[in-house]
C-alpha cells in the first residue's frame, strides 16, 4: 500500500472509488466511495481479490465503523443490458459517491474517469492495491456484492449463486444451458450460451 496516499490528494479531503461485478453473467453491479479519517490505517486492507473472503467481511464492519463516510451504488442486471456494463459502472460510481457526507471535491479511482462525477479526479492504475481508500472501497462493493448474490442463490439455487457469485463457471455455465435464463442473469452476457430467454422459475 503506498505511503503517499496524502500527497495524491495534495493534502484535501477525498475519496476512494472502485466496483465489484463488471465482469459476471448475472448479478449486478456495485461500486463504493470511501472517505478514510487521515489517522486511520489498518494493513489488512488491500485489494479485495487479495483479502480472503471472511476476512473481507471484518473488514467491512471496520471500514463502516472507521470511515468518515461511505457509500454504494448498485446497477441490477437489466440496467446492465439496457445502457452496457461501462455506463452501469460509471452510474454506480456516481450513485455511490452522491451519498457521501460531506460530499468531496477529489476523488482516487482505480483507473478510470467517470463522465459527469462533480469532482477533480486521479485515475490510478491498480489504486485498489495502492491507496488505502480504494482499497476500502474495493472491500465495501464486493462484500455488498458477494451479499447480494448469496441471497439471490436462496431465490435460484439451481445456479450456484452463492459459491460462483454470478461468474462464468463451468458449474454455471451448464446450469444455463439446462435451466436457461433467471431474472438477474445479463442477456447481453448469456445469449451465446442459450438459446432460451424465458426467464427460470
Amino acid at each position: 500500500m503506498i505511503a503517499c496516499e496524502r500527497d495524491l490528494a495534495r493534502g484535501e479531503a477525498f475519496c476512494g472509488i472502485d466496483e465489484a461485478g463488471r465482469g459476471p453473467l448475472a448479478g449486478p453491479v456495485v461500486a463504493a466511495a470511501v472517505i478514510l479519517s487521515p489517522d486511520f490505517c489498518d494493513s489488512r486492507i488491500n485489494d479485495s481479490k487479495q483479502v480472503p473472503e471472511k476476512r473481507r467481511e471484518e473488514l467491512y464492519d471496520v471500514i463502516l465503523k472507521n470511515a468518515v463516510s461511505v457509500g454504494v451504488g448498485i446497477m441490477p442486471a437489466e440496467k446492465i443490458d439496457e445502457i452496457n456494463i461501462l455506463q452501469a459502472d460509471y452510474a454506480a460510481m456516481r450513485i455511490a459517491f452522491a451519498k457521501l457526507s460531506p460530499r468531496p471535491a477529489l476523488t482516487i479511482n482505480d483507473a478510470v474517469t467517470i463522465p459527469d462525477l462533480p469532482a477533480c479526479q486521479i485515475a490510478l492504475v491498480k489504486a485498489d492495491a495502492k491507496c488505502f481508500s480504494v482499497a476500502a472501497a474495493s472491500i465495501i462493493a464486493k462484500v455488498t456484492r458477494d451479499r447480494m448474490m448469496r441471497e439471490y442463490d436462496q431465490m435460484y439455487p439451481e445456479y450456484g449463486f452463492a459459491k460462483n457469485k454470478g461468474y462464468g463457471t463451468a458449474d454455471h455455465i451448464a446450469a444455463i444451458r439446462k435451466y436457461g435464463l433467471c431474472p438477474i442473469h445479463r442477456r447481453s452476457f448469456t445469449g451465446h450460451f442459450t438459446e432460451q430467454e424465458t426467464p427460470a422459475g
